[in-house]
This record gives structure tokens, C-alpha cells and sequence, in this order.
């Protein structure tokens, strides 16, 4: 794959860092990411991996624009209201860079289609932009079980906190978080508000993930859980650990297949 002198002016700043240089940016070229979920944390996500030139993306989401969301989902604009978030995202990711092919998946995530969304484009790395346990759950099994490499994300008011999971390495969601909290447990964002710039600060993080995913570089949230209060301006990691006896990924697993669970909005541990 050569560049073309377009490409080398829009990947200049890449490609003169001696970690990434050109065949980095021909692997984020080649790279494919699936987003599921185009609002807080899947928009601000999305528009870093578009800029960074990741050759396919997928945006993973069945809800169309409304206005109390231009409040934190920046890749939609006041004429997006009405449209549908998968044909927004597409619009401006090309808009940005033309590089990017955008496959749009106008659906709501369940144990039926999950899988074959991400074998759709055999995507290299998932990114968990979603607001509700059910979701969070069955995208931690689908990676799981698919041996795909995930990233995790949650906020809500002033609080936000992400992980990682690559198979192989550390525990998975469901280490941590064993099963969803009751329905109406937990308050959802809309109930309980969101600092906008939230969504920025952790989908910014999943990104970044994402490339160093792609490109091998520096160590992941492998592991880890980082925490982030942003009225205090304070990040925490938290180191974890592999439950053995975790449902999915542990020694003797018993959640062989996919599980809907009854919805419910918006997570972050204290």
C-alpha cells in the first residue's frame, strides 16, 4: 500500500513519530473498529478514529438524533436532529476524512445479531459506547466468546470509567461486574444527568486504546480499571484480577451463549 501526497500531508504528525512511521499508519489504514453506540462516549470515539485514518468503521446504533443529545454527542450537528445516528456519523466521519469506509448498523444490539455484526467485517478491536448493563454484558460475552479485544466505558454525572479487555489477557467485565444490577437499580443518565464532556474524556480514552490496539504499542487497560472524577480532577487505575471462576471466561465457564438481559440505563462504579 503507498501513500498518496494527500495522505501524507494528513498523516504527517503520524508519521514522523519514529513509534508509529509509515507502516503504523498503513495498520490503522488496514484496521477495522466496530463502535457500538453512536452517542457520548461512541461519537467523540468515532470522530478521533476517523481522524486517525482506522480504514473501516462501524457504528453500531438504532436511535435517531435528538436535540438534548448535541449536549455531548459532537459528531452530530443541530440539521442532524431527526436523522438517524448511523447516517449522521457516516456523513460527518466522511466529511473529515474521505479515507474511512463507514458501515452503518441500524439495529439494536441483541444475542441475535451481535456475533454477526462482528464478523461482518471481521473487526479488529470493539468499542463498548453504550449506556445500559444489558448492552454492556452482552457486548463483554460476544467479545468473549468471539475472541475479540474490547474496550469498556461507562459515565454518568460527574463520573466516568473505562477497561479494557484483550482474550488472554486479564479479566473481562463480567470478572468485575458479575451480573446486571436490577432494573431501575441504578439511575439512568437522563434521570440523573451527565457533565457533557464526559463522554469526551473516557470515548477519547477508548480510542486510544483502539490504535494502540492496532498498533502494538505501549500497554492497554489490560487489567485495570480507570476511574475518572472530573469535579475533583482525579484519575484512579485500579489494578484487577481474573476471576477463575468467572461465567464466561473463566476455568470452567458455564455461559456458553449469549444472554438478553431486561434493560436498564447507564452504569459507573463508584
Amino acid at each position: 500500500m503507498s501513500f498518496t501526497n494527500e495522505q501524507l500531508e494528513r498523516y504527517s504528525r503520524h508519521i514522523i513519530l519514529k513509534e508509529v512511521g509509515a507502516k503504523g499508519q498503513k495498520r490503522l489504514l488496514n484496521g477495522k473498529v466496530l463502535i457500538i453506540g453512536a452517542g457520548g462516549l461512541g461519537a467523540p470515539a468515532a470522530m478521533f478514529l476517523a481522524a486517525a485514518g482506522i480504514g473501516t468503521i462501524g457504528l453500531v446504533d438504532f436511535d435517531a438524533v435528538e436535540l438534548s443529545n448535541l449536549q455531548r454527542q459532537i459528531i452530530h450537528f443541530t440539521k442532524d436532529v431527526g436523522k438517524y445516528k448511523v447516517i449522521s456519523g457516516e456523513e460527518t466521519i466522511h466529511e473529515m476524512n474521505p479515507d474511512v469506509e463507514v458501515v452503518g448498523y441500524r439495529e439494536w444490539v441483541s444475542s441475535s445479531n451481535i456475533t454477526g455484526i462482528i464478523k461482518d467485517r471481521d473487526y479488529d478491536f470493539i468499542i463498548d459506547g453504550t449506556d445500559n448493563f444489558p448492552a454492556k454484558f452482552l457486548i463483554n460475552d460476544a467479545c468473549v466468546l468471539n475472541k475479540k479485544p474490547f474496550s469498556h466505558a461507562g459515565i454518568i454525572r460527574f463520573s466516568g470509567q473505562t477497561m479494557t479487555y484483550v482474550p488472554g489477557q486479564g479479566p473481562c467485565y463480567r470478572c468485575i461486574f458479575k451480573n446486571p444490577p436490577p432494573p431501575e437499580a441504578v439511575p439512568t443518565c437522563k434521570q440523573a444527568g451527565v457533565l457533557g464532556v464526559m463522554g469526551g474524556v473516557m470515548g477519547t480514552i477508548q480510542a486510544t486504546e483502539a490504535i494502540k490496539y492496532l498498533l502494538g504499542l505501549g500497554e492497554l487497560l489490560t487489567g485495570h480499571l480507570l476511574t475518572y472524577d472530573a469535579l475533583h480532577m482525579n484519575f484512579r487505575k485500579v489494578k484487577l484480577s481474573h476471576h477463575k471462576k468467572c461465567q464466561v471466561c473463566g476455568e470452567n465457564p458455564t455461559i456458553r451463549e449469549l444472554i438478553d438481559y431486561e434493560q436498564a440505563v447507564c452504569e459507573v462504579k463508584k
